[in-house]
């Protein structure tokens, strides 16, 4: 999971990974992006403004509210069973695009 994870991630402008909190984050220009929970399996991204409410309550059982960091709009994502890794890569390239300097955001295209 975390390998699939990091793939996309680190294929993103400037991206890097960083171990904090034991934890894979993966950052651009010292900001978290995506982190990753391997035990969980799960990982956690920024998403849109009112976002947050709208996946936990079309999908309750696989969206939720982190810890510290719901409450500034991030989502986490449970990623046992099978995984759309595709939808994954979305989420991940909007969160990127959040939180990326504009120049870095607009190289990307998010859906």
């Amino acid at each position: 999971m975390i390998a699939r994870l990091r793939k996309i991630c680190l294929a993103l402008p400037e991206a890097e990974e960083r171990v904090t909190w034991e934890r894979p984050t993966f950052r651009v220009r010292d900001k978290i992006f995506c982190m990753g929970f391997p035990d969980a399996p799960a990982c956690w991204f920024k998403a849109p403004q009112g976002s947050q409410e709208l996946l936990i309550e079309a999908d309750g059982a696989r969206f939720f509210r982190p810890p510290y960091l719901g409450h500034k709009g991030w989502v986490g994502m449970k990623l046992d069973g099978r995984p759309d890794w595709q939808e994954v890569e979305a989420f991940i390239r909007r969160s990127y695009s959040l939180i990326a300097p504009k120049v870095l955001a607009r190289q990307i295209v998010t859906d």
